[in-house]
């Protein structure tokens, strides 16, 4: 794939973070469920990985950028009820609240790269 169009990007990230509240949602409805495993989604970093991201330095004053490594940080699970069931209901509202968070930022970049493009066309 070559460059990416930004609202490309953000159109994915919306999508990933809709899919990933799906799954958290799941889980917590199967959280008295015998046995149950609690699931989730790579990580966006993984997603990134197809759109070929890449840190520029544009100007010799501004730092060198980093590429993040890929490596991902597995969630081991800590409890589980003596049903078997491992839904941690504390983990699950977190990644509820991570996902709140995701949309939230990414929402507001779309609305500032959308009103800048709206300026530059002279529509603002």
């Amino acid at each position: 794939m070559s460059e990416p169009a930004l609202f490309d990007l953000l159109e994915t990230k919306m999508n990933w973070i809709s899919a990933r509240q799906h799954v958290v949602a799941q889980n917590i409805s199967n959280a008295d469920t015998p046995g149950y495993r609690p699931k989730d989604l790579a990580p966006f970093s993984a997603v990134l990985d197809q759109f070929n991201v890449a840190p520029v330095q544009t100007n010799p004053m501004h730092l060198a950028g980093y590429a993040p490594s890929g490596a991902t940080r597995q969630q081991a699970i800590t409890e589980r009820a003596p049903d078997g069931n491992a839904v941690g209901l504390e983990n699950q509202l977190t990644k509820v609240a991570d996902n709140e968070n995701m949309q939230a930022m990414t929402g507001n970049l779309w609305k500032t790269y959308m009103g800048m493009f709206m300026t530059a066309l002279g529509h603002g």
